[in-house]
């Protein structure tokens, strides 16, 4: 049994049919827990690399927090065009219409000068700071 680059897993050959130079090599550490590593080029020797189980077809995951999509209130609707959307998006859709309008202030482009569209999102200011689209927009998801 050899130390592999001091992680505390110790290789453990079970024999030509179960190891070899591309089979997968069982790795087992000092509190008995294994994985399976599959033997990699470094330099000119074959290290070991160690992979916890092997690779799953990924899940899909329903979308949660921020990205979740939320009933919202009839201005927002007017503006994005649907009942429901995720605050990600919703401020995708409102950067979008801010560039291609050209409301960002020549001088600084850190404010935002509303027009009349997000007049009815923004509590009717005239500008608003970019980092206080997120607080302002709050309202708006139910």
């Amino acid at each position: 049994m050899a130390k592999l680059l001091g992680t505390g897993l110790k290789a453990v050959t079970l024999g030509p049919e179960k190891s070899g130079l591309f089979g997968p090599t069982v790795l087992k550490n000092k509190i008995g827990s294994v994985a399976v590593g599959y033997p990699v080029k470094m330099g000119r020797s074959l290290g070991v690399t160690a992979c916890a189980r092997p690779a799953q077809a990924e899940k899909t995951r329903k979308p949660r927090g921020i990205m979740k999509p939320r009933p919202i209130s009839p201005e927002l609707q007017e503006f994005v065009g649907v009942s429901e959307i995720s605050r990600t998006q919703a401020l995708k859709v409102i950067w979008a219409h801010i560039k291609a309008n050209n409301l960002q202030d020549p001088k600084d482009k850190k404010t935002i000068i509303c027009d009349e569209k997000l007049k009815k999102i923004f509590a009717g200011k005239e500008t608003v700071g970019f980092l206080q689209i997120s607080g302002l927009i709050t309202p708006h998801l139910l």
